[in-house]
């Protein structure tokens, strides 16, 4: 599920280098189409987490159900204010400072994707009550459903000139996720119906505070993580050679996103193993193995041809990008590597109930790369996708040392 949810983004970037005026619609997709919509559902995304959690009985799902349509309709209406009235130049220009010619691109971008909002929160709800029910195998095939139907549009808007880059980018990835929430909602049918009790008198019943107290910590986490994508942006936006650097942004970013996906998939490996016997031992020596490969795998891609061909002739970017965005791997090459880490401590302290440090590491993170972003859009004077990866390198290395610190005492056996 984590690598089909990767491939996401080189093919949009494949598709779209290959369409009239890549660098411009590339850069409007990764400065304001994509790091915009994943801000504003960042509040959704731990449904998944709440309904594995809560979603007992068919009572409980029902109330579950009511309070992701709110949440839903509320982060829309902002997702609305901001793509259809003049609020977007406030945030395009002054607030993330993207250069104007980006503005009608990422404006249409981002009105196109107003689905995809409340299309994450439906999927996200139904999947954590697949997962609980046992029905995991469903999850992946949505996400196959999702991928189908993007590769299908996408091909379909090139071979057929149905639009720009942006228009036909932005349109695959809404349609394909509202498939693969309409597939989650078929998929969770029968579990509903014929696996959960009207209701569980052992269970604790779901009301607005309770369930407020519950989530809030739980969705400030990735909130958090996900603000650092438009402030990537703003500050790219401010360094040297800003349009290069947002246009081989979803590529590198694509590509990166690729080999950290079995170190993001490690963590629930981590938590469903952990308290097996000699489970810890044999944890931290596939860490070492997944670690070394993912990162290898990366290096490779930078000292090699084989950069050039996967984003020359697999994506499709001009000779340019092509060589702005292998040498941009190089910077972010030890990423994969302490993803893995990441995963194999927050795994630990999720299994022993101990998740404060998570969210510690998190805030270190976030202070750490707006701090170097904001020097960066002062005093750098090297492509300014070198700099935010080197910055966001340096957050994850401190992130992954404060998790280790946190994670300690869970490491022994």
């Amino acid at each position: 599920s984590w690598f089909l949810m990767g491939v996401e983004t080189p093919a949009l970037t494949a598709f779209v280098a290959r369409m009239a005026d890549p660098e411009l619609h590339l850069a409007a997709w990764g400065s304001l189409v994509f790091p915009l919509s994943l801000v504003i559902e960042g509040p959704v995304i731990m449904l998944l987490a709440a309904s594995t959690a809560l979603a007992v009985d068919r009572r409980s799902y029902r109330k579950l159900l009511r309070y992701m349509w709110v949440m839903s309709a509320v982060l829309t209406l902002i997702h609305v204010a901001i793509a259809f009235t003049p609020l977007f130049d406030w945030v395009a220009g002054s607030l993330l400072g993207v250069p104007s010619q980006l503005h009608e691109a990422g404006r249409t971008g981002l009105q196109i994707m107003t689905p995809w909002t409340a299309a994450i929160a439906w999927r996200r709800l139904n999947q954590g009550v697949l997962i609980r029910s046992g029905s995991s195998r469903a999850v992946v095939v949505g996400t196959g459903v999702r991928m189908l139907v993007l590769l299908t549009m996408l091909a379909a808007g090139r071979s057929f000139d149905l639009g720009s880059g942006i228009l036909v980018g932005a349109t695959a990835v809404a349609v394909a996720v509202c498939a693969e929430a309409l597939f989650a909602w078929w998929a969770v049918q029968h579990v509903v119906n014929e696996r959960l009790v009207e209701h569980n008198p052992d269970a604790t019943p779901i009301s607005v505070p309770s369930f407020i107290s519950f989530y809030l910590p739980l969705a400030l986490t990735p909130l958090l993580t996900l603000i650092i994508q438009p402030a990537g942006a703003a500050g790219m936006s401010r360094m040297p050679m800003a349009m290069e650097s947002l246009a081989a942004w979803p590529a590198v970013h694509g590509l990166v996103f690729l080999a950290r996906g079995a170190g993001f998939a490690y963590n629930e490996v981590v938590v469903a193993l952990a308290g097996e016997v000699g489970g810890k031992h044999q944890l931290r020596r596939f860490a070492k193995m997944l670690a070394a490969t993912t990162v290898g795998v990366l290096a490779l891609l930078g000292l090699t041809p084989l950069g050039s061909i996967w984003f020359g002739q697999i994506s499709g970017l001009s000779e340019s990008l092509t060589k702005l965005c292998s040498s941009a791997i190089l910077v972010a090459v030890l990423m994969p590597g302490y993803q893995v880490y990441q995963s194999l401590y927050q795994g630990l302290m999720v299994h022993h109930r101990r998740t404060r440090g998570v969210s510690e590491a998190v805030a270190l993170y976030v202070v750490i790369a707006l701090v170097g972003l904001f020097i960066g859009s002062r005093h750098a004077d090297i492509p300014g996708i070198y700099w935010a990866l080197a910055t966001f390198v340096v957050a994850g290395i401190s992130q992954t040392l404060w998790l280790r610190y946190r994670a300690h005492e869970f490491m022994r056996s």
